[in-house]
């Protein structure tokens, strides 16, 4: 019972740091107009830290690669530390290149802390809880979309966008604190030397696994990274409501997250992926069809959000499964599978509203993004889970 008290505290305290990896990844959705205000820069070109952040993530996801002889809560405390750094540099930021440079070093620490965090969560759960360990690790993202991302929307209309980023830097010095009390001395993964690291990658599973991944959190980006003026401008919703709105996503994000996890555990995970990914599919159509509406956006939001989150925590799984002896490795690659799906899609989704063809046009360059990873994760249920 002590144990399993220790241990749930233990992920507690890894969601604490999921929390604040998700309101620096997602607070910019909120914050966008006021931020291109500010900085006397236009929404699409301030969306450019959506993307740059993601590249942080990719980058900063292979320091597992040379420190996976370290134990993994030395690392963890690391990574929270890079996190507090980001967020000061984003609150001082004073022209554009200052804000891009502040969300690349913010990005640096996600993909690296979700791969050994998933590796302690899984380790710390027993056999027929695994994925929901790794559930309750990933909720800190969804409650940051729930609570704290929205927060830091009404700090930004009421004071400014930079307070938002305050959230972040006094919450990472708190982490550090609970990391350091209540994270395990878990012993380091078994060396396998550097290229052993790389050898479950020869096979087909995890690369259907990271491709699916990184087109499915892509084409929801590309409709997602631009969800308040279309809500707003394209909608006709009232601007001064984005942070109820905004954690009406989170409420979506975190029913899909942990609903996701009971799913996983009960039935395959691929095959649980795979259907919410090719639900959002059909929403991100439907919202190209019906933007102009905006309450019927509002409640395809919510669905898309569970969807998009519910897909990532037994993605998250999959990957730790079928990466036998680069389990952290295998957790960077969906990270940065993760997030540079972000950055293609912020990208691609900007795209046509730096054209003039409006915010109903991201999501349907979502949609093909999201029907490819759709059926990657089908066709990997039908070759690795279907026995």
């Amino acid at each position: 019972m002590e144990n399993s008290q220790k241990s749930f505290s233990s992920l507690i305290v890894l969601a604490v740091g999921t929390f604040l990896l998700g309101m620096s990844e997602f607070i910019m959705e909120g914050i966008l107009p006021d931020l291109a205000r500010d900085l006397s820069i236009s929404i699409p070109m301030a969306g450019h830290g959506i993307s740059i952040y993601a590249l942080g993530v990719c980058v900063g996801a292979t320091f597992l690669i040379a420190l996976h002889k370290l134990p993994p809560k030395h690392i963890i405390f690391g990574l929270v530390a890079i996190i507090f750094v980001g967020s000061v540099l984003s609150v001082t930021a004073q022209s554009f290149w200052w804000l891009m440079i502040a969300r690349f070093i913010s990005g640096l620490p996600h993909g690296a802390y979700y791969g050994v965090g998933t590796i302690v969560a899984y380790r710390l759960a027993d056999e027929n809880h695994k994925t929901r360990a790794v559930s309750i690790m990933c909720a800190g993202m969804t409650f940051a979309n729930l609570l704290g991302n929205p927060a830091a929307t009404l700090l930004s209309g009421m004071l400014s966008w930079r307070f938002a980023f305050s959230v972040i830097a006094l919450g990472s010095i708190v982490d550090l604190l609970l990391v350091a009390k209540f994270i395990p001395n878990l012993t380091p993964l078994p060396d396998n030397g550097y290229k052993g690291q790389f050898r479950f990658l020869k096979h087909l599973d995890p690369w259907l696994i990271i491709f699916a991944t990184m087109l499915g959190n892509g084409g929801i980006l590309a409709w997602y990274s631009y969800i308040s003026p279309a809500l707003v401008e394209t909608g006709g919703l009232t601007a001064s409501y984005l942070p109820l709105y905004m954690a009406f996503a989170g409420l979506g994000m975190v029913i899909g997250n942990l609903l996701s996890g009971y799913l996983s555990d009960k039935y395959k995970p691929g095959l649980i992926a795979a259907i919410l990914q090719g639900i959002a599919g059909v929403i991100l159509l439907v919202i190209f069809f019906t933007v102009q509406f905006g309450y019927l956006h509002l409640i395809l939001m919510f669905f898309c959000c569970a969807c998009f989150f519910g897909m990532g925590t037994p993605e998250q799984m999959l990957i730790i499964e079928h990466s036998k002896g680069g389990e952290m490795l295998g957790g960077c690659c969906i990270q940065i599978a993760f997030n540079f799906g972000n950055a293609v899609g912020a990208f691609f989704g900007g795209l046509p509203i730096s054209a003039g063809l409006g915010y109903a046009y991201p999501a349907l360059v979502g949609f093909p993004f999201v029907v490819m990873g759709f059926l990657l994760l089908m066709y990997f249920h039908k070759l690795y889970e279907k026995k």
